[in-house]
Formats: C-alpha cells, sequence, structure tokens
C-alpha cells in the first residue's frame, strides 16, 4: 500500500451503544480529514457493508481505498470493494494506530456522543447535525481550514 496520502483514501471504523446497542459506521478521507457517519442497527457484516457503500455512493469515483480494523463486522467487505470497486486493506493485529486518523474522529464524535449511550436513542438528525459539527470544525493541519470546505476542493481539483 501506498503510503503518501492521496485524495480518496478512506479509513472505516464502527462505533458501538451501550451493550451492543446500535453502532455508527465511520469513515474518514485521509487527504481533507472528511467525517463521514451513519447510524446502524448492530455491528453486523451486512449493516456495516450496506451503510459504507451507502455514506460513500455519492463519491465512488473518489474512493481509491479504504483501510480498516480487522473486525468482524467487515466480513462482506468483498461486496463493499466490489460496489465501490475499491480495494480494501486491514490493519494489523491490536495495531489501532494503522487507522489512527478515524480513531482521533470516533474520539471527537464521543464529545458529542457519550460513551455508554444507548445508539438506538440517538437519531438520524442528531448523527447528521455531530457530522455537520465535526466537518466545520477547523483542523490545524488542514492550515485551519475545514474539512468540508477542504474536501470540495479536492472533489474540484480531481
Amino acid at each position: 500500500m501506498n503510503k503518501k496520502k492521496q485524495f480518496g483514501d478512506w479509513e472505516a471504523d464502527t462505533v458501538l451503544g451501550k451493550n451492543g446497542t446500535g453502532a455508527i459506521v465511520s469513515l474518514v478521507e485521509r487527504k481533507s480529514k472528511l467525517y463521514l457517519i451513519r447510524k446502524v442497527p448492530a455491528k453486523t457484516a451486512a449493516d456495516v457493508s450496506r451503510a459504507m457503500v451507502s455514506i460513500l455512493w455519492r463519491y465512488r469515483s473518489h474512493v481509491r481505498t479504504i483501510t480498516a480494523d480487522n473486525g468482524a463486522e467487515l466480513a462482506a467487505h468483498e461486496l463493499v470493494a466490489d460496489k465501490l470497486k475499491t480495494d480494501i486493506y486491514f490493519a494489523n493485529p491490536y495495531s489501532s494506530w494503522e487507522c489512527g486518523l478515524n480513531e482521533n474522529f470516533n474520539g471527537l464524535l464521543r464529545q458529542y456522543i457519550r460513551n455508554g449511550t444507548d445508539l438506538r436513542t440517538v437519531t438520524d438528525k442528531q448523527i447528521a447535525d455531530v457530522e455537520r459539527a465535526l466537518n466545520a470544525r477547523p483542523r490545524k493541519c488542514l492550515g485551519f481550514k475545514q474539512p468540508a470546505v477542504v474536501f470540495k476542493q479536492l472533489l474540484g481539483a480531481a
């Protein structure tokens, strides 16, 4: 895998609710730091793969690779790779730093949706509001630009 960050390289992960009550699928584009999240009923391979395709479908021509952890929720990764025409890579076991950007954003997500929350009580509107807020937050690594703005610029240049 090419270590240089190029537009269209994504990281994928899931965030669990209290006692497995729902999950949130999260994807981050590495260059722009755009963070996309969707709530799913459970952390199953079928739910997660459907959500990943749904989230990235409108950007499918800008999905070069997806890097994910080794969870069972990504057992249907071939479906995602086939639908999005992309390559999926997996982090080494117990190497969460290989998907560190997504881990960082999941930590920021917890500022809005506390750890231990029953995700069945979180609405899709709340999820969209959190996504919008995080993508509007200026990032030092982007020269204090917003991820949504940088992503839009990269889309225009691609």
